[in-house]
């Protein structure tokens, strides 16, 4: 096999997947997108472990520790994103900032406009 077609075929994953990460705004698509990343150097590794026909499978290796990491940070992941969504009602990546970041410096539920003067007010109420 040419390892010319695993590695055209790895970068328009990872170049999809690049797409996915920076142009989506919802977190689950941003997370399948980090997967597709994640798949593309798995084939590369493994097409490269293959060509260079070494004893160790040190690409086989790696992409057996790239695939539990990857399921590790999917577990993770969606249960962050699952509590986002319960907490504030959307997955949009661009309304996941703080209320005491408000963009128009509006203050939160506190009262406060800052966190150190939600820290003080919290001080004082307890």
């Amino acid at each position: 096999m040419h390892l010319a077609y695993p590695a055209v075929l790895s970068v328009l994953l990872f170049s999809v997947g690049l797409y996915g990460v920076l142009a989506r705004r919802n977190a689950i698509l941003v997370l399948m997108s980090v997967e597709l990343m994640l798949n593309s150097v798995n084939l590369n590794l493994v097409a490269f472990d293959v060509w260079l026909r070494d004893a160790l499978h040190a690409g086989q290796a790696f992409t057996l520790f790239i695939i539990a990491i990857a399921a590790a940070e999917i577990g993770i992941g969606l249960a962050i994103v699952l509590m986002v969504y319960r907490n504030r009602g959307s997955s949009d990546v661009d309304r996941l900032r703080d209320t005491a970041e408000a963009p128009d410096g509006t203050p939160d539920d506190t009262g406060a406009t800052s966190p150190a003067q939600q820290t003080q007010k919290a001080e004082a109420t307890a």
